[in-house]
C-alpha cells in the first residue's frame, strides 16, 4: 500500500510538472546591479530584455512581447529594489521587444527608443501577420504604447552616478538601438546579436550589420554582451554571429553568380551554411527566409521600412 502511494505521488508530481507553465525569463546577475532576462523558448517572452539598477532608479532593456511577460519582469525587479523604473529602452520596433511597454509606462516609466521605432511600432509590425492582418492582431498592434523620447543618433542616461549610454548603430532595423553600461563593461545589442542563433533579417541590411558586429567586438573586446535572443555572451560569440551573416552574404553572391535563382539558389546556399549553423538556433524556422532575404538585398529588391522624417 506504501508503495503504490509513493508510486501515486510521483505520478501527480510529474502530472503537476508537465501542466506546469514554463517561466518567461531565466535572471542572470551580470553583477553591479545589471541583470539579463534570458527568454525561456516557448514561454511567450518571444525575446530578452534585462534591466539596470542605478543610484536613484531603474532602467529596463526591451520589454518582451507580451504584457504577462511583461508584468513578470517588473516583479522580479521589485523583488530585488524598491527604486523607480525610470526608463524603458526599446532596442528596436519590433513586437516581440516592445509589446510590453504598457506595463512599465503605467509603473511611470518614460520610453526611450530610435527616432524610427516611434514610427515603426504601430505600423510595421503587422506585416508579422500577413498581408491582411485579423482584426484582433490589428487592434493589438495600434493599441502599443510608443516611445516617450526618440532620439538620431545618441542619447545618454543617467541613474544617480550611473551613465548609461545608447548608441543608434545599422543593421537589423534600420532604427536599431545598443545600450552600454560602461561601470559594468556590459553591453545590451537587441537583435544586432542573437548568440548561436539564426536571425530574423527580414527588415536586415546585412553588409551594415556584420560592420556592426565587428565594431562591437572591436570597442568592446572583453565585455559580456546580451543579446536579442539566446544566451548571455562575450566578444567570441559575437563574432561568431558575425561570420553567420558574412557566409550568408558571400553563399548567396556566390549562388547568383552562378546564374541560380528561387528555389535551387535557396538549395544551393542552404547545403553550404547547414554543416556548421543548423544547429543553430531557429534554423528551421529562419534558414530559407534569411537566403531568399539575402538575395533579395544583393538584387537591390529589398523591401525596408521606410525612413522617418
Amino acid at each position: 500500500m506504501r508503495r503504490l502511494a509513493i508510486l501515486f505521488l510521483i505520478s501527480a508530481t510529474a502530472a503537476f510538472a508537465a501542466d506546469a507553465p514554463k517561466p518567461f525569463f531565466t535572471l542572470h546577475d551580470l553583477g553591479s546591479g545589471v541583470w539579463a532576462a534570458v527568454g525561456v523558448p516557448g514561454s511567450g517572452a518571444g525575446s530578452n530584455a534585462g534591466f539596470v539598477v542605478g543610484d536613484d532608479g531603474v532602467a529596463v532593456v526591451d520589454t518582451f512581447q507580451s504584457a504577462a511577460a511583461a508584468t513578470a519582469l517588473l516583479a522580479a525587479i521589485r523583488e530585488r529594489t524598491p527604486l523607480p523604473i525610470r526608463y524603458v529602452i526599446n532596442t528596436h520596433y519590433h513586437l516581440d521587444h516592445v509589446a510590453g511597454n504598457g506595463v512599465f509606462h503605467d509603473s511611470g516609466a518614460t520610453i526611450i527608443a530610435h527616432r524610427n521605432v516611434r514610427a515603426w511600432e504601430r505600423t510595421e509590425n503587422l506585416k508579422f501577420f500577413g498581408s491582411n492582418p485579423p482584426a484582433h492582431k490589428k487592434a493589438w498592434v495600434e493599441s502599443l504604447v510608443l516611445p516617450n523620447i526618440v532620439y538620431d543618433d545618441a542619447i545618454d542616461l543617467f541613474l544617480g552616478s550611473r551613465r548609461i549610454l545608447v548608441r543608434s548603430m545599422p543593421g537589423h532595423t534600420g532604427g536599431d538601438s545598443v545600450v552600454i553600461i560602461p561601470d559594468a563593461n556590459v553591453v545590451f545589442t537587441g537583435d544586432l546579436f542573437w548568440n548561436a542563433s539564426l536571425p530574423n533579417t527580414i527588415d536586415g541590411d546585412t553588409a551594415a550589420w556584420a560592420q556592426t558586429d565587428q565594431r562591437l567586438v572591436t570597442d568592446f573586446p572583453k565585455a559580456t554582451f546580451v543579446p536579442g535572443h539566446g544566451e548571455v555572451g562575450k566578444a567570441e560569440d559575437v563574432a561568431a554571429f558575425r561570420g553567420y551573416l558574412e557566409a550568408l552574404r558571400s553563399d548567396v553572391a556566390a549562388a547568383r553568380q552562378r546564374s541560380l535563382t528561387g528555389d535551387a539558389l535557396t538549395l544551393a546556399v542552404r547545403s553550404q551554411l547547414a554543416p556548421q549553423y543548423d544547429k543553430w538556433g531557429f534554423y528551421t524556422h529562419f534558414i530559407d527566409l534569411n537566403i531568399r532575404q539575402a538575395d533579395e538585398e544583393l538584387a537591390g529588391t529589398k523591401r525596408r521600412p521606410p525612413i522617418s522624417q
